[in-house]
This record gives structure tokens, sequence and C-alpha cells, in this order.
């Protein structure tokens, strides 16, 4: 009879040895993108809200072979995405929070822009970001009226919408006149939200002339176009006007390096009347910057799509707005999102 035993070389020594399983698993993690991208194409999620439990049934509804489905959902039950019993599944509450199409909170569109064959392309080398410390001029993200922005405002609305519904209650004065400036407005969620709360509101968004038709829509099926004006062009260098009681600067800050960001909230500061805010959401790690997770890890992205970008510290936030000539920063986390509000006054 065969006795198992360890061999000599890994056994247990004074401690327990290290595992390389942690290096297996992340450099297997693209795995997890694309399990998931699969996944909401199949609209796998979405057919086992609608009743669809067993890999066969669920293969059927997706046109997809039963093997193929079985070995994705038991993959997807693996990283936390279904649950199992006795052959059937079931979504967890972040799968049928998010990822069921027919849920109010559908985050599925958002796969089409973080995990597409352009944002996955530039991380195929990070040795060479790290290298050259960004991703260059020519490989930016940040190019006038690059078309990737179009696709980032379609397809990360739910993401900003629900940054957007936690910021404009605090920032929102319903009942009063409020001016306000939406700076890199994207989908115009940000925006749009504030408009639908107060109806004083008078919004002015500036972003690329063609990632503002994609606002121009959204403030239409919102009923706000009448309240909704644009301003097309770079924000660094247009006339951003004057006499504003708020501007909004949501996901702008962390594309750009500190040299660059300074000059920019002066303008910002000369936009706004004497007492108006800035409200900037941003990813902000802890001065460790490698907590909490999600913030720390965006400098990452940063590396990857822009020359000079990063995930900022609240310290470092907080010298940029005096540098500015803004007052003492207040500063509010988005729960549940990894996002956070820094607020200040002109």
């Amino acid at each position: 009879m065969l006795t198992l035993q360890k061999p000599d070389s890994i056994a247990p020594g004074p401690g327990i040895p290290p595992s390389p399983a942690l290096v297996f698993e992340t450099l297997n993690r693209y795995q997890h993108s694309m399990a998931l991208k699969g996944a909401l194409e199949l609209d796998l999620f979405t057919h086992i809200a609608e009743g669809a439990l067993t890999s066969a049934e669920i293969a059927r509804r997706s046109k997809a072979s039963e093997r193929g489905m079985r070995i994705l959902c038991d993959f997807l039950t693996v990283i936390g995405f279904l649950q199992k019993s006795k052959g059937v599944y079931g979504l967890t509450p972040v799968a049928a929070t998010f990822l069921d199409r027919n849920s109010p909170a559908y985050f599925g569109t958002v796969a089409n822009f973080i995990a597409s064959p352009e944002m996955l392309g530039r991380f195929l080398d990070v040795a060479s970001l790290v290298r050259d410390g960004g991703a260059g001029e020519h490989y930016s993200l940040l190019q006038p009226e690059h078309e990737r922005w179009v696709g980032f405002a379609q397809t990360m609305k739910p993401v900003v919408g629900m940054a957007a519904q936690l910021v404009a209650p605090i920032v929102c004065r319903p009942g009063r006149q409020q001016k306000v400036l939406d700076i890199a407005a994207g989908s115009g969620i940000f925006g749009i939200t504030i408009a639908r709360q107060n109806p004083l509101a008078e919004i002015v968004a500036l972003d690329w002339p063609n990632v503002l038709e994609v606002s121009q829509e959204n403030a239409a099926l919102a009923g706000v176009q009448g309240r909704y004006q644009t301003i097309a062009g770079d924000a660094f260098q247009v006339d951003l006007g004057s006499g504003y009681d708020l501007v909004l600067v949501p996901n702008f800050l962390h594309h750009f390096d500190e040299a660059t960001v300074i000059p920019f909230l002066k303008r910002v500061h000369a936009a706004l009347r004497p007492g108006g805010t800035i409200a900037a959401v941003e990813f902000v790690p802890n001065e460790d910057r490698v907590s909490p997770p999600i913030p720390a890890m965006f400098s990452l992205m940063m590396l990857g799509t822009t020359e000079a970008g990063e995930a900022y510290t609240l310290a470092e936030l907080n010298r940029m707005f005096r540098a500015a000539g803004f007052g003492p920063t207040e500063r509010l986390d988005l729960q549940p999102t990894p996002l956070t509000l820094i607020a200040a006054t002109a």
C-alpha cells in the first residue's frame, strides 16, 4: 500500500511555508474579467433571475453549449457571483443587484469600457509603463476629443449615476436659484441629477463636443433640457463663465499632475461667486497609498492611461486646493461606492 508523505523539501519548518497560490491566482486573474464579461454578453445573470437555474436551461436560453455553461457557472460560483446547490444555480446579492439586466441598478454596460480590448491592451506591458512613468502623449486617453470618452459616457452611466445620487442631496439647494457648472460632464448625470432635484437649478455642462451629444440626450430624457446649456472644448482653455454657485469636478483631477491641477483649480475659483462651492469626486487612498484597496489600486489605471495622473491622497488634494485659493476642504466617503466627495468654498 502506498503511503503518501510530504517531501522533506516542503515540510513545514518553524512556521508554515508560503504558498504560491497568490502568484497563480493573480496571473490568472484576467480570466475573472473575461468570464464576467462573457457572462454578461450571454445574459447569464438575467436568465437565472428569470428562472433558468440549471446549466442546461441557462445554456438553452443563451444558445450556448451545456458543457461551456456548466464550466462558466461553476467558475462564477467560485469567484462569488453565483451560488450552487445540488446542480442548481442562484444569484448572489451582488449579482442580483448589479448584473441582472432587468435590475434598476444594472452595471453590465461597464464591462464594455473597463474590459474593452483598448483598455486591456494598455496593460499588456506594465514593465514599459513603469519604465516610462506613464502612457506617453500619443497613448494617453486625454488627447482632444478622444472617441473613448464617448464610450465612457455611454457605458459608465450606472457607476456615475450611483455617485451622483449620493452627491446631489449634499450640494443641491432645492427652492433656491443655483447656477451650476459641470466640468468634464461626460454622461451629464451629476448636473442632471441636481437639475431634477432643484427645479430652479441651471446647469452648464463642459466637455468635448462629441461627448456633449451624450449628455444632451440624457438631459432631454430627464426632461431638464430647458435648463441645460453646454460649453464645448478644453476645460483648461475655454471661457468657463462666472458667477457659479457650484462647480462640479467629477472624476477629473486624477488624470493630471499637481502642476496642471493647481492652475485649473484657480480657473474654477475665479468662475465661482464669493462663497460658491467646488465639489470634486475622486478616488482618495489613505496616506499609506495601499488602502482602501480600490482607491489605492486606481493609480495603476492612471499609469496606463495618462501621462502623469494618479489617485491623490487627502493631504495632496488639500495642498492643491489651498494653493488655488480655496478654504479648508471637507471630505465625505460616498459609500457604498469607492469614491470620495471633496468640497471647498471660494
